[in-house]
């Protein structure tokens, strides 16, 4: 009797979890606009959580790597650094594809060699072998950057794209999330079973991407929402977005010289790349994104090893601290790109702009205090604080990025954006590890005096942000100009 009474309390729990569990993945979908726009969504997250897992499997990992290898702290910047560089150059090439080629498919195959790198990183017997097997992973996992931007451009209109991108990037939060956190913990017993837990979603990722549609180009592919009315957004393509509207509606006058004469599909590399970088606006974005980026890489490399000697805390407590501190990035993210939106629909058409400047000037001053003080708890709302705001600034930036851009060069110019964001990310390791280590001594003391220094980026880049409110509308209006490739001139595409 009290067996088959346990027996029931079981199967009751099991009936109530699965039911929440439906009733959240319903609200979620109605939420996201329907079932397709669902799948796409949180497909997209899913690769870039992978992607930011393995990064981060890496830092949490350090410790383990160092004793495991006999390695230093240079060592594991330089793992992380050239692993960056790599993805860096390879981003080129892998934008010139996403403009040209069929994306889902070569995102798939693309996958697929992910996991066969992180198999073999798992197998090697010295850092040499793991350098090159590192290598080969920073050059496959290039085509995250152009290809999803070039998606999200067609899947979604321009009126929501800061929401969308702050759903998406929820997937490299948590995927970093588990890199610290899961797969950190079990590299505490092996830091190989790390890397091979890593490869085995990457098989059924694969295939869930090579089921997606592909959206037709220049944004007129864009997923209906479902529960909206056509006329509420620019959900089939053809509507200007509410950037160009508003840009229009004050007499905002496009840059002459940067109105494309030409179909951007027939311009090379070299030519496209020398285009995206005479916008002046996105010139600002990208630094700005840089510096935040080069500072995210510098924690997620040493923040566990920081943490457990700064706290005086174990690995499992460490990574446990970063995983909650994630919750505040999640709620940035999410918060960032749907306040930019917000602001944009309002008639505030650098709104996407000031949320961006306000995030970054904000975040220096949350991120002190937690570097000083010895207590984990008393760390927390500092850290969760100053990580909501790092995370909510990319969103927003994200989507401004594709409304000062034609369609038709949203890869190449995402590629552009990589490979620059991708150098200060590959240099950050590097650096964070040679100051720690070579100028203030290593240990604790070196990591957390040189997260004091590494601070200061941040406030370049609200500086930078606060600069580029200027030029912002007038790329706007330019990039409207230039969107009637392919057909008749149109004022969106």
């Amino acid at each position: 009797m009290a067996e088959e009474s346990g027996r029931s309390v079981i199967g009751g729990i099991a009936a109530a979890g699965s039911a929440v569990a439906e009733a959240g993945a319903a609200r979620l979908t109605r939420a996201l606009g329907g079932r397709e726009r669902t799948r796409v969504i949180v497909v997209l997250a899913c690769v870039l959580g992978l992607s930011a897992a393995d990064v981060s499997t890496v830092g949490a990992s350090a410790t383990e790597l160092r004793h495991g290898l006999h390695i230093s702290n240079t060592d594991i910047g330089l793992l992380v650094a050239a692993t960056s560089l790599v993805g860096a150059v390879a981003t080129l090439p892998f934008g010139v594809l996403a403009d040209r080629v069929r994306r889902t498919t070569t995102l798939s195959i693309t996958i697929v060699l992910w996991a066969v790198a992180m198999l073999w990183s798992a197998s090697v017997s010295d850092f040499h072998d793991l350098l090159v097997a590192r290598l080969f992973l920073g050059g496959v996992t290039a085509a995250v950057g152009p290809i999803v931007a070039s998606l999200v451009g067609d899947y979604f209109g321009g009126s929501e794209r800061g929401r969308i991108y702050g759903y998406i990037l929820t997937g490299e939060l948590v995927g970093a999330g588990f890199g610290f956190a899961v797969t950190g913990d079990i590299a505490a017993a092996s830091w190989r079973a790390a890397f091979v837990i890593l490869a085995l979603p990457a098989i059924a990722l694969a295939v869930f991407v090579a089921r997606l549609p592909e959206p037709r180009r220049g944004g007129k592919g864009v997923l209906a929402h479902e529960t909206r009315a056509p006329s509420e957004g620019d959900e089939d393509g053809t509507h200007e977005t509410d950037a160009q509207r508003l840009a229009r509606e004050r007499g905002t006058a496009a840059d002459p010289e940067l109105v494309l004469d030409r179909d951007p599909r027939k311009m090379n590399l070299i030519a496209a790349t020398r285009y995206v970088l005479r916008i002046r606006t996105n010139i600002v974005l990208i630094a700005a994104s840089a510096l935040g980026y080069y500072f995210l890489a510098g924690v997620q490399t040493f923040g566990s090893e920081f943490a457990k000697e700064q706290y005086r805390i174990g690995q499992a407590p460490a990574n446990l601290l970063l995983l909650v501190i994630g919750a505040g990035a999640l709620a940035g993210v999410l918060g960032g790109g749907a306040l930019g939106d917000r602001l944009l629909k309002r008639g505030q058409l650098n709104g996407r702009i000031y949320v961006a400047i306000a995030a970054a000037g904000l975040t220096p001053f949350l991120f002190a205090p937690a570097l000083f003080t010895r207590s984990a708890s008393a760390a927390v709302p500092y850290l969760m604080g100053a990580v909501l705001l790092l995370s909510a600034q990319n969103p927003p930036l994200d989507a401004a990025r594709l409304d000062i851009m034609p369609p038709l060069l949203w890869g190449r110019a995402e590629a552009v954006r990589t490979f620059l964001r991708s150098l200060a990310q590959a240099l950050a390791p590097l650096i964070f590890g040679a100051v720690s280590d070579h100028v203030f001594g290593g240990g604790r003391s070196g990591l957390q005096w040189t997260f004091v220094v590494m601070l200061v980026p941040l406030a370049v880049s609200a500086y930078l942000l606060f600069e580029g409110r200027k030029t912002y509308p007038r790329d706007v209006a330019t990039a409207a100009a230039s969107s009637r490739w392919p057909g008749p001139a149109r004022p969106g595409g």
